[in-house]
């Protein structure tokens, strides 16, 4: 088989991972499936150190119980067991899986939409497939199915964008929001580096402040703080959700414009893949 050949199967691969895991999900045999879901408790929140990574989040103490053996186990999660937590108080629940028998190697799993059903690895080779799918059309017949594939995959992308839907039940949460006094504890520091070569420091703020029913929160603040490497120490003033303090902003009108501008840009994103998926057809006309 000649070389141009064998890239013309390019597809096999995405395609094979899709029907694998897929497959591996209908069987119920994907590693989350067969892991052990229990709900933990946060028995224990720790200050991060200042100039830490934001990636390890605030270090808390989990609890829960192993339903196989009905033992207790108190873990504590430092950001290497599973997701980072953002926002943190004693006392908030959160979803953690681990392999039977092994609740040490518990991991915090903060969105389980797509992780419970083992769908999300076949999910992204499906999309890598679709992706392929259109460049090839393009390479093979041209501008309009260019058009065509793109266009169809930028509709498909803003229907079941979920940005829409999560902008608008924060607002909901922030329309009764309280205010309450806070302070800047800790500044994280991350160092990237570009496509140059540069480097790139980047800080987020974690803040601290005691709700009206008397929850004492840690969490970090990645946006609405002005000068974030310099915040240290610094007090102001935190809005919080009452039915949900990890839904909080320390700059209302702001936190506002922000989720107008995520329902704009999957509008625009609408907008556009129609406009090329209708350019497209007319032009195969």
């Amino acid at each position: 088989m000649r070389g141009h050949e064998v890239l013309a199967l390019w597809w096999v691969v995405p395609a094979g991972l899709a029907l694998l895991g897929y497959g591996l999900s209908l069987a119920g045999l994907t590693r989350a499936q067969r892991a052990v879901w229990v709900t933990a408790r946060i028995v224990r929140v720790e200050q991060p150190a200042h100039g830490d990574s934001k990636r390890l989040g605030i270090p808390v103490t989990v609890a829960f119980q192993d339903p196989a053996t009905g033992q207790e186990f108190t873990l504590p999660n430092a950001g290497k067991h599973g997701d980072a937590v953002r926002e943190a108080w004693v006392g908030r629940e959160l979803e953690v899986r681990y392999p039977p028998g092994q609740p040490h190697r518990f991991r915090i799993v903060m969105d389980t939409v797509g992780e419970k059903s083992g769908r999300s690895g076949p999910n992204c080779a499906v999309f890598l497939l679709l992706v392929g799918l259109v460049i090839h059309a393009t390479v093979a017949w041209g501008y309009p199915w260019a058009l065509l594939g793109f266009g169809s995959l930028l509709t498909a992308i803003a229907a079941i964008s979920p940005d829409i839907r999560l902008a608008r039940a924060r607002d909901t949460l922030l329309a009764s929001a309280l205010a309450v006094p806070a302070r800047v504890v800790a500044v994280t520091k991350d160092v990237y580096t570009d496509a140059e070569g540069d480097d790139m420091v980047s800080h987020a703020p974690v803040v601290a402040f005691t709700t009206h029913e008397g929850t004492h929160v840690t969490a970090l603040c990645l946006d609405g703080i002005a000068d974030p490497g310099l915040s240290l120490d610094r007090d102001l003033t935190i809005h919080y959700a009452p039915a949900d303090p990890s839904v909080f902003t320390p700059d209302l009108a702001a936190d506002h414009r922000s989720g107008k501008e995520s329902i704009g840009f999957i509008i625009i994103l609408l907008l556009t893949g129609i406009a090329a998926v209708v350019t497209g057809a007319a032009m195969l006309l």
